[in-house]
């Protein structure tokens, strides 16, 4: 490969090293269009012949995880100067081979350096292959007095790897030059996704249990849906399967190391957000170790850490998340969460676009469809099993005048009146219904029920029947509501 001299050629199209971004409204106008070029989430970038780091600082300051390299050593000790405390690392090395190993970027960005490779088309292709799915490069070049290479020219030189080609000429905007111009300048973003192939990003997201609450983390200085709350999450990286992404995740995020059987899928869901890709996430469920508390592993990007009810979540949430914590209460397991262009990411209880439930196959024959209980006051049943079911993880699902239901999964409750109703509350003691008898998560959800019951209608049984059994069996607990009927509460004693 031949060395070049990076500064002489700097010179060769009349800019400076620093790309003239000392100059309050050309560095203000390079940093709205690269708002554009890069992704709105945290990203991973590699900037090649970064010169002095004026771009690279650009997109640090926009919420990115930015990596430099320059062959200019003295370039590097001014970018590195110029980079000091916003965590990028800035290394000597050739931009056609950049030092960087196995890591893998979300966005490589280079500046004026395709133009000067001898083999531009063999580096194109090995910067292809230091991106991940979905991942773009941003060129940004031009001709200058005859000199450089064209738009026509790199698009041609890319169509051997992608399809998704935008181009976006410069040179009628002098805010980026501190002049005008009249040569060709121009930008290309250009995808790293193979002719005719649909790739998405993989996320993972964390639901840690500690008994009915959530943990949750209140994004900062992301660059991305900052001041809301969103549970541990992250990106699968090539070739990380989804459950390794997930401990990873864990780890860096909230410092708690979790083994890989203590991972449960919760929930699959395809998401778009207001302007972006379709993506897919991948919901896992795992329970708090009081032995391993969780803690700000990263209070760079997370301002607050905190434990939340999931029956009543928080407004300030980051909608894709909230969707999924919504469908994981009402144990749906495959969703679709899509955005318009014009929505919020934050979530808003009125106007937040809904996750569609996507249908499963038909429960296997035998399982339970449904339960019909006959109420004498439909209002005071609305209130009672309204409240129980809630926190038990029912949503509500039909209404009609004479009752109402709420479902979990593929079945569901109803309650409802009729006039033909015998009086009195209902005997539990003669042949028929006793009672309804529910799973619990744990212990301490029973508890915090059995505290609240008493002020939604519920009442532990009288003492002849313990709420509690012994401790060879699960540990259980009897409610009757204003009607005379009864639910059991089971819960494991661990």
């Amino acid at each position: 490969m031949t060395t070049i001299d990076w500064d002489a050629a700097a010179d060769s199209f009349d800019e400076e090293p620093d790309h003239g971004l000392h100059d309050p409204v050309v560095r203000s106008a390079w940093a709205r269009r690269m708002e554009t070029w890069l992704p709105t989430a945290r990203s991973a970038v590699l900037d090649l012949g970064c010169g002095t780091g004026s771009l690279a600082l650009l997109a640090a300051g926009q919420g990115h995880r930015v990596t430099a390299v320059d062959r200019s050593a003295r370039m590097v000790e001014q970018a590195r100067a110029k980079l000091a405390g916003t965590g990028t690392e800035v290394f000597v090395g050739d931009a056609a081979r950049p030092p960087v190993g196995k890591q893998r970027f979300d966005v490589i960005l280079a500046r004026h350096v395709v133009w000067l490779l001898p083999d531009p088309a063999a580096v194109l292709r090995h910067w292809f292959s230091l991106l991940r799915p979905g991942g773009r490069l941003v060129l940004i070049e031009g001709v200058w007095n005859g000199t450089g290479i064209s738009a026509a020219g790199l698009t041609a030189l890319l169509a051997e790897h992608t399809e998704r080609v935008h181009h976006e000429p410069l040179s009628g905007d002098s805010r980026l030059w501190g002049k005008e111009v009249d040569d060709e300048r121009y930008a290309l973003v250009a995808r790293a996704e193979p002719p005719h192939r649909h790739t998405e990003v993989v996320d993972v997201h964390l639901i840690l249990r500690r008994g009915s609450d959530v943990l949750l983390a209140r994004r900062a200085g992301t660059g991305y849906a900052d001041g809301l709350l969103h549970v541990p999450s992250g990106h699968a990286e090539d070739g990380e399967d989804v459950r390794a992404a997930m401990i990873r995740e864990a780890a860096e995020e909230i410092g708690v190391e979790l083994d890989p059987d203590e991972l449960r899928v919760a929930l699959v869901m395809q998401h778009r957000g207001p302007g972006g890709n379709p993506r897919m996430g991948w919901f896992f469920e795992a329970d708090h170790d009081p032995a391993r508390p969780p803690r700000n592993a990263e209070p760079d990007r997370c301002s607050e850490l905190d434990w939340f009810p999931l029956e009543a979540l928080p407004d300030d949430m980051v909608a894709y998340c909230r969707a999924g914590l919504d469908g994981y209460r009402a144990e749906q397991r495959f969703l679709i969460h899509w955005h318009e262009d014009s929505d919020t990411v934050a979530y808003t209880p009125r106007g937040t676009r809904r996750a569609v439930p996507l249908p499963v196959a038909a429960a296997p024959t035998g399982r339970l469809h449904h339960i019909e209980l006959w109420a004498p006051d439909p209002a005071e049943a609305e209130a009672e099993w309204g409240w129980l079911l809630g926190r038990l993880g029912h949503a509500p699902y039909q209404r009609w005048a004479g009752g109402r239901s709420w479902r979990r999964g593929d079945s569901y409750v109803v309650v409802g009146h009729t006039p033909d109703l015998a009086g009195g509350g209902h005997p539990t003691v003669r042949p028929g219904l006793s009672c309804l008898a529910f799973h619990v998560r744990d212990r301490a959800t029973l508890d915090a029920l059995l505290a609240d019951a008493p002020g939604h209608g519920w009442q532990p049984l009288p003492t002849g029947l313990p709420p509690y059994a012994d401790e060879s069996g699960p540990c259980a607990a009897r409610l009757a509501n204003t009607a005379g009927q009864e639910v059991e509460l089971v819960a494991p004693w661990s």
